[in-house]
């Protein structure tokens, strides 16, 4: 089947001396793997290794066999081209954490355009703002609604977060949980906007802290679901 659809590069992988093996997140049809033969050698094909880099936003022409094999991109090009993401490291390291964080948190082969618009909507945000040191922790957060586990805001006065209930409880049990000065941060970004994350301030150990718990509810929610690689790249660029 011939399809026109966008796309989020998710990842993308050498293969062999010429070719990628590139995982997108596609409006159409959720996350796809393509292989694209010789893209690495040929100087004047329709395809670029550079559109391949990850969260690039594209708009793709591709053949779709939908039969568990690796599927072909024929024609692709850039929807949104990043102004300041690939030069400001900060930005950059957080692009590479949240692209493992999506490899390790999206598995479908179905179609979900309300998942799709957020990630294309916020990355912009990302691409165009300077306040940007809790937008992955808010990015991540807003995440689970699409993955279907946002946290349950009733009883917010408790003093814990039972990461696996992901519901506020009044004493503990022996599922993980956050407390204390990591769940006060952590209460003040639920119910929020992108617009006013930067007026939310914790200090470094403690933004630390607060990620390494919701890299945990991510973990106790997603069958298979791996630490990312990138988070000590992260997390030397913040400190």
């Amino acid at each position: 089947m011939q399809i026109k659809t966008k796309a989020l590069i998710i990842s993308s992988l050498k293969y062999g001396d010429s070719s990628l093996i590139v995982k997108a997140f596609t409006y159409s049809d959720g996350i796809k793997s393509y292989l694209l033969k010789g893209v690495l050698s040929s100087r004047k094909g329709k395809l670029k290794p550079s559109y391949f880099q990850p969260l690039t936003q594209l708009e793709i022409s591709a053949i779709h066999k939908n039969k568990g094999t690796l599927e072909r991109i024929t024609e692709a090009r850039i929807t949104y081209a990043y102004q300041t993401v690939h030069g400001d490291p900060s930005k950059n390291a957080i692009l590479l954490f949240l692209a493992e964080m999506l490899s390790n948190s999206i598995y479908e082969e179905e179609q979900n355009k309300d998942l799709f618009v957020y990630l294309e909507t916020t990355l912009q945000w990302l691409d165009t703002h300077h306040s940007i040191p809790n937008f992955h922790i808010f990015f991540l957060i807003e995440l689970t609604r699409y993955l279907g586990f946002y946290p349950e805001t009733s009883n917010m006065d408790y003093d814990y977060f039972d990461l696996q209930e992901g519901a506020f409880k009044i004493q503990t049990s022996s599922n993980p949980y956050i407390t204390k000065e990591v769940l006060i941060v952590f209460k003040r970004f639920l119910g929020i906007k992108f617009d006013t994350i930067d007026t939310i301030r914790m200090s470094k150990s403690l933004r630390r802290e607060l990620l390494q718990a919701i890299i945990l509810f991510f973990e106790v929610h997603l069958d298979g679901f791996k630490k990312p690689r990138s988070l000590a790249v992260l997390n030397e660029v913040f400190d």
